[in-house]
């Protein structure tokens, strides 16, 4: 009976070894088993339904997607169901998790009985409907573009095809000058109208929409008592300008791991902005620059409260923001309280990011129409204060400021939006130049020696 006992407890811990053996191959930490499969099935939903209900794309990319932040996708079971229009994520029965698709909306995660005050909130927005305009208008009025350069479609394409030779998965390239696409470069199945994944890059349209408020007299960048929560302590010193550069001080862990702060925030918790509010001060305000995702969904928390709610934000958003930019393949997805993820949550077409740039490089102006101040894009675009991170400003990644430039091969007044798996938007004002590339790269993508690239022939033509 001992030798059977002691078989039997071999053998369970042989088991329970290759279990956690099988964890640790699969992306998974064994002591927050709960929380990498409630992260799990919750992005899987979240992806799924964006992908399938936005971009369009079939089940095979959407798993393809997935499977590249880990192979434990290749476990979970991904229902989309075109007609609820929702994609419902499955783990051998441990955990259920569905998003929903709403037009205006986009895709958000179903609240439960664990947030009952938030089920149905989303059903009683009413997004604004697009007016009709003439679609003859060439870009970035409407959906005519120029004639192409020759050499520079050439140069896109040498760049697609050598992405897609070193398995980088660019879906679009675009290339704009003086206020034109000069060249554009699709993967197959993506079109110029397609809304891709933005990522981070949703950080910029954020700024932007602090922007506005900031042009209307609604908010200013020096501001400070934000939340009541943070009154009786010194987060009451925080700045807007602090939020918008990255330089708050809050301890908010930007680490992409099953239970972290980030993949709660964006795959577990309804409100996006609660963590984050809850975070303790761990650097004096202004002095310490950490990229952070939750600080983003707090000024996007303000722009929403500042209008009146997320009606007003959802009208004040499309009405006076991306529609007079010609942005009319633009969703900024809100969380189960109506508010929109301003740090991750975007999905635009290619040709509608190179609209968002060029505004940038206009320094707020675009299609005759005023989004910010001149000074606020300005202020934009300048190094921030910090003693550890200067080349940031608001929500935007500076070339200059640091020690060396970060794209050694471009002039030092470029600007970038970024997002994860290689998004990005660079904006060149010496050069008149926006350039524009979506896709899924799991390598770092080379964006330094591509876009020298193009500037190289651009400088020839």
């Amino acid at each position: 009976m001992r030798r059977v006992l002691l078989w039997i407890v071999g053998f369970l811990g042989a088991v329970l070894g290759l279990a956690m053996l099988a964890l640790q191959m699969l992306g998974m930490s064994p002591t927050s088993l709960s929380a990498n499969i409630a992260v799990g099935t919750g992005m899987g939903a979240k992806m799924a339904c964006s992908g399938r209900f936005i971009s369009g794309f079939d089940e095979a990319q959407i798993r393809d997607d997935l499977v590249s932040y880990s192979p434990a996708y290749e476990w979970i079971a991904i229902t989309l169901d075109d007609k609820g229009r929702r994609a419902t994520a499955d783990l051998l029965g441990f955990s259920r998790t569905s998003a929903t698709f709403r037009q205006g909306l986009g895709c958000t995660l179903d609240a439960d009985a664990n947030s009952p005050e938030y089920i149905g909130l989303l059903d009683r927005l009413d997004p604004p409907i697009a007016p009709q305009v003439a679609g003859q208008n060439f870009w970035p009025v409407g959906t005519q573009v120029a004639e192409p350069d020759a050499d520079l479609v050439a140069a896109l394409a040498q760049s697609m095809a050598q992405d897609l030779q070193q398995d980088l998965q660019t879906r679009a390239l675009v290339l704009v000058q003086a206020g034109r696409i000069v060249a554009e470069a699709y993967a197959p199945g993506i079109a110029p109208d397609t809304p891709l994944m933005g990522w981070s890059q949703g950080k910029s349209l954020t700024a932007l929409m602090l922007g506005w408020l900031e042009m209307r007299g609604q908010l200013s960048v020096t501001e400070e008592n934000l939340f009541p929560v943070w009154a009786n302590d010194l987060r009451a010193k925080i700045r807007i300008e602090n939020l918008l550069q990255m330089s708050s001080g809050l301890d908010f862990a930007e680490v992409y791991a099953p239970g972290s702060d980030a993949t709660r925030m964006l795959f577990m918790d309804p409100v996006a902005s609660a963590l984050p509010m809850q975070s303790a001060l761990k650097h004096p305000q202004g002095s310490h620059f950490y990229y952070s995702s939750g600080t983003t969904n707090l000024l996007t928390l303000l722009f929403s409260e500042r209008v009146g709610g997320p009606q007003n934000a959802l009208n004040h958003l499309y009405r006076d923001i991306l529609w007079p930019l010609g942005m009319r393949h633009t969703t900024l997805e809100p969380d189960a309280s109506g508010v929109f993820v301003g740090s991750s949550n975007i999905y635009a077409s290619a040709r509608d990011w190179a609209r968002l740039g060029q505004l940038f490089l206009q320094q707020g102006e675009l299609n005759g129409v005023r989004i910010a101040s001149r000074n606020y894009m300005q202020a934009l675009a300048q190094p921030n204060a910090s003693s550890n991170g200067a080349a940031y400003g608001y929500q935007v990644w500076l070339n200059r400021g640091g020690k060396v430039l970060r794209w050694p091969d471009l002039p030092a007044d470029a600007y970038a939006f970024m997002g994860n798996r290689g998004q990005v938007v660079m904006i060149i004002p010496s050069l008149d130049t926006v350039m524009v590339r979506l896709g899924w790269s799991v390598k770092d993508y080379p964006r330094n020696a591509r876009f020298a690239e193009w500037l190289r022939v651009l400088d020839a033509d």
